[in-house]
């Protein structure tokens, strides 16, 4: 015995609770010849009568009363499931996956704290890689990403921040090395392949000579303690440059910056919450978190 579809018990419950097929088809928006139909097909799969049918209606006969009880307690379980289910697509809580840029972690965290702080049932997958992570997969459900605005049709995104970045060296560097009139008379810190879609990377191009390369990091730490060091010069972003000396600026160097999201989720109250953390309070850019 094998029921093809949990519809021919709500048709059978229906009528169970109203007492005619009219009122159950009424009930359920179909056809009174669907509900029909429908109960014969469970009728002839279970093998038994479930309705005794008279003038007035449908009644219930042992089986039939068997079937309310039990279907109506399932029934009453998808309900509260459903319920759940629901409920917690509108609380922030649970896990969330956010995907970022090391370089921004000193930026980002912060917010994200701020915000988990307010909401302690929410927990944090916070990841920096180079690698894109697919928000259509499930990966992340929250993307910073650098660079032109990501067009693929599912996403969403939004700007997040303009960074201005420098040419910026140590006040001993400068002083020896005097002034940036020809870049090959200097040495460079620069960052890995991951940055190659950089604005100043994408500038720099085939400008320097292996030998003008000091250092090379992923980790911005270690790139600003070379430079304050006084190991050569190296890019950084404008309102973390401290103590360091300004040799170049260009506005093309400027990084723009943007949250990405997937179109099915980007207007759940978590997800919802997410972005308005990290759009919040002074980027540290002068300019508030707008691009």
């Amino acid at each position: 015995m094998q029921i093809e579809s949990w519809d021919d018990i709500r048709n059978a419950l229906a009528v169970a609770r109203m007492g005619t097929v009219s009122g159950a088809a009424q009930a359920l928006g179909v056809h009174h010849a669907t509900v029909i139909r429908r109960i014969d097909a469970l009728e002839a799969a279970l093998g038994v009568r479930l309705f005794q049918r008279h003038p007035r209606g449908y009644a219930l006969t042992e089986a039939g009363q068997t079937l309310l009880d039990e279907a109506g307690a399932a029934d009453a379980r998808f309900a509260q499931m459903a319920a759940r289910i629901a409920g917690a697509g509108e609380r922030i809580e649970g896990e969330i996956v956010v995907t970022s840029l090391p370089e921004l972690t000193d930026l980002v965290l912060p917010r994200l704290i701020g915000l988990m702080r307010a909401h302690p049932a929410l927990r944090l997958r916070y990841l920096t890689d180079p690698r894109l992570y697919r928000l259509e997969t499930g990966e992340a459900q929250v993307a910073i990403r650098a660079g032109a605005r990501p067009t693929e049709p599912d996403y969403v995104a939004r700007p997040m921040m303009t960074m201005q970045t420098g040419l910026y060296g140590s006040a001993g560097y400068v002083a020896g090395a005097g002034a940036l009139e020809d870049l090959r008379a200097h040495r460079f810190v620069l960052p890995g392949l991951e940055a190659r879609r950089a604005p100043f990377m994408q500038w720099l191009g085939d400008r320097l000579a292996p030998e003008n390369i000091a250092l090379v990091s992923n980790d911005p730490a270690v790139r600003m303690a070379a430079i304050s060091a006084g190991l050569g010069l190296g890019w950084v972003p404008t309102a973390r440059a401290g103590d360091l000396i300004q040799v170049m600026t260009l506005p093309e160097w400027d990084s723009h910056f943007w949250l990405v999201t997937h179109v099915d989720l980007h207007r759940s109250p978590k997800v919802q919450a997410v972005l308005k953390a990290l759009r919040s309070g002074d980027d540290g850019t002068g300019n508030g978190g707008a691009a």
